[in-house]
């Protein structure tokens, strides 16, 4: 399925299912592209996930790795547990993404997508650790020719962008998720992407109501029922010349499927 101007895709762990079922749904809805969940690929079994991909007729627009210990229960439990910053568990984090570069290269696909955690400048020591981490990790990608695209919200996109300038790395972008700045009450994505433009390369296709509570979560709701704005989201995609790739993903409601179904649909329809 192709929008009017870019390829759909979809987020592999937004169905909860194996390899076989995200192939079915895929088939259903008429996508094509997919970006992929690996941590499977690094557990016991890894090769049957490795297999089962390569066996279907999809376009991986980015592989994705997510981390044991990160708890999204609140704001407060994922900034401390999110990404690359517990200290505890830094070792078994760099195992797992330079493990999940290796099935990114074996896949054949360009990007490998995360969650680093929070960007907080405020404290000089984590600071440090933060550039340190995320500097290793890219380094890790780059030697392999693979690019480490950061997942936005966690932090305001004029935040992201200085740390971005000052890490100045040839293989580091960003993956673009519009409802994670509303989730996280960061700003408003129409005006993010435009600050973050220059290292955009992936984008997430998901909607969001922001809270009304300071240090709680939003709400996600299915694209096009909140405050993106889709029309509005994918004329700025056009604005900046963005060439990538569209990936529908969807962490909440009772039907999934039809949500992701529903948000395709909405997106071949732009521009008609």
């Amino acid at each position: 399925m192709k929008c009017k101007d870019w390829p759909v895709g979809i987020c592999s762990w937004s169905l909860q299912t194996d390899v076989a079922g995200v192939a079915e749904a895929m088939n259903k809805i008429g996508i094509e592209h997919v970006h992929l969940g690996v941590r499977a690929a690094l557990e016991e079994k890894g090769d049957d996930f490795l297999a089962a991909v390569q066996k279907q007729n999809w376009t991986v627009s980015s592989t994705m790795i997510d981390f044991p210990q990160e708890d999204y229960s609140t704001l407060e439990s994922i900034k401390v547990t999110g990404g690359i910053a517990p200290d505890e568990h830094w070792e078994r984090s760099r195992e797992l993404f330079i493990g999940a570069v290796g099935v990114t290269v074996k896949l054949g696909v360009r990007y490998i997508a995360m969650h680093a955690g929070f960007v907080d400048e405020s404290d000089a020591a984590y600071a440090k650790k933060f550039y340190d981490r995320t500097r290793c990790l890219a380094d890790a990608a780059g030697e392999k020719d693979v690019m480490l695209l950061l997942e936005t919200g966690q932090e305001t996109a004029e935040e992201l962008r200085h740390f971005l300038e000052e890490l100045n790395h040839p293989a580091i972008g960003v993956n673009f998720d519009p409802a994670n700045m509303i989730l996280y009450d960061k700003g408003v994505p129409t005006e993010a992407i435009r600050v973050l433009a220059p290292w955009v390369k992936h984008i997430h296709i998901k909607d969001a109501i922001r809270t009304k509570q300071p240090g709680t979560w939003g709400l996600e709701v299915p694209w096009g029922d909140g405050e993106v704005g889709t029309e509005a989201f994918l004329n700025v995609l056009k604005e900046i010349g963005f060439d990538g790739v569209l990936a529908i993903e969807r962490e909440a409601g009772d039907d999934r499927f039809a949500d992701i179904k529903l948000a395709a649909e909405r997106l071949s329809s732009f521009g008609q």
